[in-house]
């Protein structure tokens, strides 16, 4: 059964029908959602009531500009964390300044969508991400010790709180932990069963519930209305604090990153039902527009939830509309059942966090880059050991700059240099000598980048120029090769002065126009002299056979003399 067709506006793209499957998609996820955002606004550290408003406007603004047509964009536990770091009671109001970093946040990623920021994560490596999700699993599960078990424990950052907790039991709050373990149990329980997509929300009523007959026996359980007054109204719009945009923008900057890497796993990962393709890029501008809305309307960030996505896809959502019942169900929810909400135990949601953050611990990914060689493995657990002890919004952009860092090196060490023997209408390819033959032509040919970091590498692979190479003719083909950095340009030149210097010859084969325009506009044509210069055509080989021909003629006439 189909719910009635929407009507169709002249000059935009046919608005896909509701369906019944969109419907019960989106009371499933809708309901799910309701702890889901308090426990993210709990592992923020701010009100939890900014979790809930970021996940109902961040999924509803987001719903109708990403090209994921399933994506849920929601807060995830690493931008929680990165809340969580970010020192927002410097200013005179907290909650100010997190709808403004919401706001500030989404203005990045709809700048990074409309610039087509998505085709630039193909450069952040493997080992940089699965450091990351690694420790924010592990931090997730930190981060909620002192509510799981009661004890708010003592130390510099979430490592030493833990340490401080296992070596003081004594002071775990046994009603809080039988809360927290109740409600852990029945999650993994439930999720064997035929409620496992309502098994969290089952589970957290359980565990809450237990609260009860605690009370009656004395015992306290810290509940959500403790934190927060559960509003019985959605909120009103607020604008942003303009005097907190310089103090939030390494925050936000950090936030866009990791929000727009995880959805784009969600537009790898997720599929359009339709079978239309997804743009990263567009998706980077449907989140942006979920942040601004969410802050507007007193939310906290929000990006691509790549377990949100999958619970709708399973539910048997078929279009974008699953996401805009959610959000229904979730205004439903805060406007008729509030007084029920604030009855939810703090126990209970770390209980739902710690299984989440458990559960993004993959140990098979780090199994894959620990085998994949010693470099990857340095940066995966420099990345992981960086996220743990410093400041989240910092430990992103070092991980950044360890992408850069690491992209470079792998290029630098995929160059290779070989020599080219003719051999009748065939060549062959061999390891090129160690010293320049005297009166012979070496024909060199380097392949991979010729960039920066690589020219000290190129420069050592280079034959050795001596007394014994005079009269010698190098042939270096440089076909293949779109870009010289100026480091090599440096190279090639003491290279050809090295020859010069023994009577030596150095003839360049160009096959590209940019090479062509960096090798003239840096002077080293000119000082090779146009004879010793040539340019490729659409016959492969040529240029290197003419060179090749010419280099034997200097030899013989040079002979002659």
């Amino acid at each position: 059964m189909r719910l009635p067709s929407l009507p169709r506006i002249p000059g935009l793209r046919r608005v896909p029908r509701p369906t019944r499957s969109d419907a019960n998609a989106g009371l499933v996820l809708g309901v799910e959602s309701v702890p889901d955002g308090l426990a993210s606004g709990l592992l923020a550290g701010v009100n939890p009531i900014s979790g809930l408003y970021g996940y109902l406007f961040g999924m509803l603004g987001a719903a109708a500009f990403t090209s994921t047509s399933l994506m849920a964009v929601q807060a995830t536990g690493a931008m929680a964390l990165v809340v969580a770091d970010t020192d927002l009671s410097s200013g005179g109001d907290p909650d100010r300044a997190l709808f403004t970093l919401a706001m500030l946040t989404g203005v990045v990623m709809v700048v990074a969508g409309l610039l087509r920021g998505g085709t630039l994560l193909r450069f952040v490596p493997t080992a940089v991400m699965t450091g990351f999700v690694t420790a924010v699993g592990i931090n997730i599960v930190l981060g909620q010790l002192a509510n799981f078990t009661g004890y708010d424990a003592e130390g510099a950052n979430r490592v030493l709180r833990a340490l401080d907790l296992v070596l003081h039991p004594w002071r775990i709050d046994p009603a809080a932990f039988a809360v927290g373990c109740v409600t852990v149990g029945g999650i993994v329980l439930l999720n064997r069963t035929r409620l496992k997509s309502m098994g969290m929300v089952v589970a957290i009523v359980v565990g809450s519930a237990l609260v009860v007959p605690l009370e009656a026996t004395g015992w306290e359980v810290p509940l959500v209305s403790g934190l927060a007054e559960i509003p019985s109204s959605l909120p009103t719009p607020v604008l942003p604090e303009l005097g907190e945009l310089l103090h939030l923008l390494v925050p936000a900057l950090s936030l866009a990153f990791v929000g727009l890497v995880q959805g784009a796993a969600v537009s790898t990962g997720v599929p359009n039902p339709d079978g239309s393709r997804s743009d990263p890029s567009r998706d980077f501008i449907g989140q942006g527009v979920g942040n601004i809305v969410a802050g507007v309307f007193r939310g906290m960030p929000v990006g691509g939830s790549m377990s949100a996505t999958a619970l709708v896809q399973s539910a048997g959502a078929r279009t974008r509309w699953s996401l805009v019942f959610s959000a229904a169900v979730m205004a439903a929810v805060i406007l008729l059942l509030g007084d029920v909400v604030g009855r939810v135990a703090m126990p209970a949601l770390a209980a739902l966090l710690i299984v989440v953050g458990l559960g993004s611990i993959k140990p098979t990914r780090v199994v894959d880059v620990y085998r994949s060689g010693p470099l990857q493995t340095a940066v995966m657990g420099v990345t992981l050991v960086l996220t743990l002890v410093v400041p989240l919004q910092y430990s992103v952009l070092i991980g950044v700059g360890l992408a850069i860092v690491l992209f470079v090196a792998e290029q630098s060490n995929r160059l290779t240099l070989r020599a080219l023997v003719p051999d009748g209408r065939r060549v062959r390819e061999v390891d090129p000598p160690g010293v320049v033959p005297g009166r012979e032509v070496l024909v060199l040919q380097p392949t991979g980048q010729l960039f920066f970091a690589s020219a000290p590498g190129f420069e050592a692979m280079l034959p050795i120029v001596t007394s014994a190479s005079e009269g010698a003719v190098v042939v270096l083909r440089l076909r293949g090769i779109d870009h010289v950095g100026l480091s090599v340009i440096d190279v090639l030149r003491r290279y050809a002065d090295a020859l010069t210097a023994e009577r030596a010859t150095l003839k360049v084969v160009i096959g590209s126009e940019t090479v062509d325009h960096q090798l003239t506009a840096a002077g080293l044509l000119e000082r090779l002299g146009p004879e010793h210069v040539y340019r490729g055509s659409e016959w492969l080989g040529d240029a290197t056979r003419r060179a090749h021909a010419d280099g034997l003629a200097q030899i013989a006439a040079a002979a002659d003399d």
